[in-house]
């Protein structure tokens, strides 16, 4: 095995962030149980935020990003993981306070990792990424409060982001009736082959709403915008309904009142895929193993290399992606 290899690199000069792909010796790898030979990675918004330098999400440079990988183990003095297993990661801050993914290897601890399940290959599990593994926690979390298919239509707010494709398709696979709110109107049918039923055009819930309570339109909600789409959607909530809030693509603020907690029991969970217990981890990545529909994820996904990456950082900032973007880290 090589003790070198590639990574795109963030350097930080007069505040501002300049990114290039450099050949690494191993000995510059930081501490960690784990060696991974790095098959995949992916880019998240906010990994587009990382490479921009947007939010001082990293603060010491230089600097390898990507807050997700599969690949397998090179070298290993943990008893949870031999050489040769297939590993995926996700959170805990890898691509911020930890050397990331954008590279052939990683060396991290081996208490973040989470074994590859069966059924799903590298690529498959990268296609997935923090924002498939975010949209079962988020199908997870309603099944957990009360929403099952009989319950009513369940909304997916950004239906053309990552989170938002693969909840479709995951909500859809386990027989909801799914609306997805986009805005981006060529993508309909798009989302309609995921299994939506019905496409809201995001116009309509950007707004801040007008009364505390409206009619009664949905039984659960997975929001990965927040903002006033959160806003407007609350009043909207059918009795005892739940909303899984995931993102904040939409901004940070929420402007509304108690009253649909209060009148209608709604549910408003949060929904944390960085620091999430290993056991949830497992159960999560076995359902999507299970669950989410291959053809689906073929149909989110497209591959690009390293030297793609700062290009498409700045695409994914301005919602101009579709789907899930896998990261080939020896292209």
């Amino acid at each position: 095995m090589s003790d070198r290899f590639r990574a795109l690199v963030l350097e930080e000069a007069d505040r501002k962030v300049s990114a290039s792909i450099q050949e690494l010796d191993d000995s510059r790898l930081p501490d960690g149980d784990v060696t991974v030979a790095i098959s995949y990675s992916t880019l998240n918004y906010k990994d587009g935020m990382v490479l921009n330098g947007i939010g001082r999400l990293v603060r010491n440079y230089p600097h390898v990003p990507g807050i997700d990988f599969s690949g397998t183990v090179e070298a290993s003095s943990s008893s949870a993981y031999a050489v040769g297993d297939k590993v995926i990661l996700t959170g805990w801050r890898v691509g911020e306070a930890h050397w990331g993914g954008y590279a052939e290897k990683a060396r991290i601890k081996s208490d973040w990792l989470v074994p590859l399940p069966d059924g799903l290959t590298d690529k498959q599990a990268m296609a997935l990424g923090t924002a498939g593994f975010t949209a079962m926690l988020a199908v997870m979390e309603l099944q957990d409060h009360g929403v099952t298919p009989d319950s009513g239509p369940v909304l997916v707010t950004g239906g053309n982001g990552g989170v938002g494709g693969v909840a479709i398709a995951l909500l859809a696979a386990n027989g909801y009736e799914v609306h997805a709110s986009t805005g981006r109107p060529a993508l309909a049918d798009h989302l309609k082959s995921l299994g939506a039923t019905e496409i809201i055009a995001r116009d309509e819930l950007d707004v801040p709403p007008e009364r505390p309570l409206a009619s009664e339109r949905w039984a659960g909600v997975v929001d990965a915008v927040a903002g006033n789409t959160l806003a407007s959607v609350l009043p909207q909530m059918k009795y005892q309904g739940a909303v899984a809030a995931c993102g904040l693509a939409g901004g940070a603020q929420l402007n509304t009142t108690i009253v649909p907690f209060l009148l209608r029991g709604v549910k408003l969970l949060g929904i944390d895929s960085v620091m999430c217990p290993v056991d949830r981890r497992k159960t999560a990545w076995a359902r999507l193993a299970a669950e989410m529909p291959k053809e689906a994820l073929d149909a989110l996904t497209h591959v690009i290399s390293l030297a793609d990456l700062p290009e498409q950082a700045n695409r994914i900032l301005k919602g101009e992606t579709q789907g899930r973007v896998v990261v080939d880290v020896s292209a």
